[in-house]
């Protein structure tokens, strides 16, 4: 049985989220869709990405709607964002979920490969929210909700690109959240703990990261990419109103 709750705020609201089609992205639009939003994604999968827009639209009967765009190339991000925004109307939530946490050696890091893990997961952030939020003030409000992640918190190592942009999420975070917020517009980051997603279980969960887990976290069990949508439905409903320039940590209790 679903955990999440009902957020009658949600229905009908036009919901972007980037990176939508596998994952914690994958289970945000789900969520949105069972709410009732008009939600839009965009991925660089197209073909996992319309079977899951139809496969919600045939389930829920609310408008869900997909783009496929490399979130890396800006101008595109732009014109897939308006593209969209016709078909649901001005995004009054934007979710900047897309990342990848590929693992790297920092001795191994060129100039070029910095440059390229800045824009996975640090630069769409900005732009998508350039490109949302003059819609949000024209309506007199709205929800933007940045993913951020433990692993710097935690000091992980392996990944310092990564990990520098994700740190770097919290500071645009407070800084729009301060600039935004006179139009109504609130800004929040979410910020996952280790999720059991298909990607994770494949590439890095391991009996020694499953006794890390079972060590370090306050409760058992796992995180799972359905407890990190829930948090953002609560973000992007008119419930969190007075929540802005935030944090909410989803990790079992491991930071």
């Amino acid at each position: 049985m679903s955990k999440a709750a009902s957020f009658h705020s949600l229905k009908e609201k036009p919901v972007l989220i980037t990176g939508g089609a596998s994952g914690i992205g994958k289970a945000m639009v789900e969520a949105f869709a069972r709410q009732g939003s008009k939600t839009a994604f965009l991925d660089l999968d197209g073909e996992a990405g319309e079977k899951l827009a139809a496969d919600l639209r045939e389930e829920t009967g609310s408008m869900v709607v997909f783009a496929r765009c490399d979130l890396t190339d800006i101008e595109a991000l732009r014109e897939s964002i308006a593209e969209l925004a016709k078909e649901t109307g001005a995004f009054e939530a934007l979710i900047n979920n897309a990342a990848n946490d590929t693992r790297h050696d920092w001795r191994d890091v060129t100039p070029e490969y910095w440059d390229d893990r800045v824009a996975v997961n640090l630069r769409h952030f900005f732009f998508a929210i350039q490109a949302v939020a003059p819609g949000m003030i024209e309506a007199g409000g709205g929800s933007i909700v940045n993913l951020g992640s433990v692993s710097w918190m935690l000091a992980q190592g392996g990944m310092p690109c990564y990990t520098s942009s994700k740190s770097a999420v919290q500071g645009m975070t407070r800084s729009f959240a301060r600039d935004l917020g006179p139009h109504g517009i609130r800004v929040n980051t979410l910020v996952p703990g280790w999720v059991m997603t298909e990607r994770q279980l494949a590439l890095w969960v391991d009996e020694a990261g499953e006794r890390q887990m079972d060590e370090q976290m306050c409760l058992k069990g796992r995180v799972q990419p359905e407890d990190i949508a829930n948090a953002a439905l609560f973000f992007a409903a008119d419930e969190s109103s007075m929540c802005s320039a935030q944090s909410l940590i989803v990790d079992g209790g491991w930071v």
